[in-house]
């Protein structure tokens, strides 16, 4: 308890607190000893502790209908000129029980809100680690979110508490388990309490633990050495994880991909793509060109080898025109069969563009990549042709470099034999980038001079429509799921 906590109580004529109907409070117990023989009690006592009731608005009304009668029964206190101090342990604000008491008194009388130490400072205490450090980001999480919810953010963090467990340790074990966190995950019971306990989660019972208890996942970042070690300490077993970045930053990240990120003892890949990953302490980076996929492939299997956990990151989805069909390829080479090898999903720069523009992949529609540095221009040519008589809408990937300047006109010319000159064409330069632009143009004035390596093309089929909404002032673009009969 803080000094002005003592203070409060010793100056209130009454004092406040919650408990089962059992009559028991920990709030109670932690400040009894500062309890005066005149002090006028009120026990606040639930009318249920779990989901099940007769009441006829549920759990959530019985809950209400206390809230609204213990408020009632404090202010006939507060109206009486009593000083009136309700106790809750951890801090007030912090899933704290008394929050129900400020939203319905804070605004009618004098108050004042004393912080209090939480359990989760106090169980980082006790079990000797840091919460976080540098810019790890801490996530505090209720044990009653759906279990996928738990999954997502507890893969997407770098340290997370989870509070409220009891009856919800079986869900955010598995959680844990799911997100790959499980190893790191520490206990904390009834933490600076008598009957503490503290370990590794995954040791605990299930059957044993109480409501007062809460799962911790400390900071990743090493200890000094003769410092506290974190447990458990990770045996090494190497693997790589092929991730893609979206288009562009932070926001089109999956709490997937970012958990392998923060997870990754190195990070391989094109540099500015390992640019868009925020720095973590201790972290390695192994930026390079972007022609070298091979080497780079191998590289990162070299270093899972030697039991690094290695993050090969490639922009929007590793899988289209990326990163993981280079890495797979290396991988599938006897020396390297036993390094185990994920590929994570991305935002793809097709799908990024299409969103900006509306939906003009709504209806089938075929991926290309306009580069002939790994396929010969006759290939290219043929595939365009036959998904433009098929009247797909294109995705062209890759349509033009500083070296390569003519295959967008080589393009439009192909495409004009089988689709009208007003047919639209969304042109998406960097998007999610500083420099995002996304104009519709008609295919028949198509400049390949306002066409380079970081824009991507989407052609529309014949079904494509182009719509102004708000005034004129909105362009969307959008292909109807529907094809028309006999077409």
């Amino acid at each position: 308890m803080t000094v002005r906590a003592v203070e409060v109580i010793a100056a209130a004529d009454v004092v406040a607190y919650h408990s089962a109907r059992h009559g028991r409070s920990i709030a109670r117990s932690i400040a009894a000893r500062h309890l005066r023989a005149d002090h006028i009690e009120e026990p606040l006592v639930y009318p249920v502790t779990t989901e099940t009731t007769d009441h006829p608005g549920g759990y959530r009304g019985a809950l209400d209908d206390f809230y609204e009668e213990a408020a009632a029964r404090l202010a006939a206190h507060l109206d009486a000129g009593r000083t009136v101090a309700v106790l809750a342990e951890g801090d007030p604000l912090f899933y704290g029980s008394y929050q129900h008491m400020h939203k319905r008194l804070a605004h009618r009388y004098d108050t004042e809100v004393i912080p209090g130490v939480t359990s989760v400072s106090a169980a980082a205490a006790r079990l000797g680690e840091p919460l976080v450090e540098a810019e790890e980001v801490l996530t505090i999480l209720p044990g009653t979110l759906p279990e996928e919810e738990l999954t997502a953010r507890l893969a997407s963090t770098d340290s997370a508490v989870v509070m409220k467990l009891g009856r919800t340790f079986g869900k955010v074990r598995g959680a844990l388990e799911r997100s790959g966190r499980l190893d790191e995950a520490r206990y904390v019971e009834r933490a600076t309490m008598d009957g503490e306990r503290t370990g590794r989660l995954a040791d605990v019972d299930p059957e044993s633990v109480p409501y007062f208890s809460v799962a911790v996942l400390p900071s990743r970042v090493a200890p000094l050495t003769g410092g506290p070690a974190k447990a458990p300490i990770r045996e090494a077993s190497g693997e790589v994880v092929v991730v893609g970045t979206g288009p562009a930053g932070p926001l089109w990240l999956t709490p997937e991909t970012r958990g392998a990120l923060a997870a990754a003892d190195d990070l391989v890949g094109y540099t500015t793509y390992v640019d868009r990953v925020p720095h973590r302490p201790g972290q390695r980076r192994h930026g390079s060109d972007n022609r070298v996929e091979s080497e780079r492939a191998e590289f990162a299997l070299e270093l899972a080898r030697r039991g690094r956990r290695v993050a090969v990151v490639s922009g929007g989805d590793p899988g289209v025109f990326a990163m993981a069909t280079a890495v797979l390829e290396a991988a599938s080479q006897d020396a390297y069969e036993d390094i185990p090898v994920r590929v994570l999903p991305g935002v793809t720069a097709a799908n990024a563009a299409a969103a900006r523009a509306g939906a003009p992949l709504g209806h089938d529609y075929a991926t290309i990549s306009l580069s002939d540095r790994l396929k010969p221009w006759e290939v290219i040519a043929e595939r365009l042709a036959a998904a433009a008589a098929a009247d797909l809408v294109l995705a062209l990937y890759n349509p033009g470099s500083r070296s390569r300047t003519w295959q967008v006109g080589k393009a439009r010319e192909l495409l004009l034999e089988h689709r009208a000159p007003d047919t639209p064409v969304v042109l998406g330069r960097d998007v999610g980038g500083p420099e995002e632009s996304v104009r519709v143009v008609r295919l028949g004035d198509l400049d390949p001079a306002e066409v380079d390596m970081r824009t991507l093309l989407i052609v529309g089929s014949s079904q494509t429509r182009v719509v102004r909404r708000r005034g004129g002032t909105e362009q969307v673009v959008w292909t109807p799921r529907r094809y028309p009969e006999g077409g």
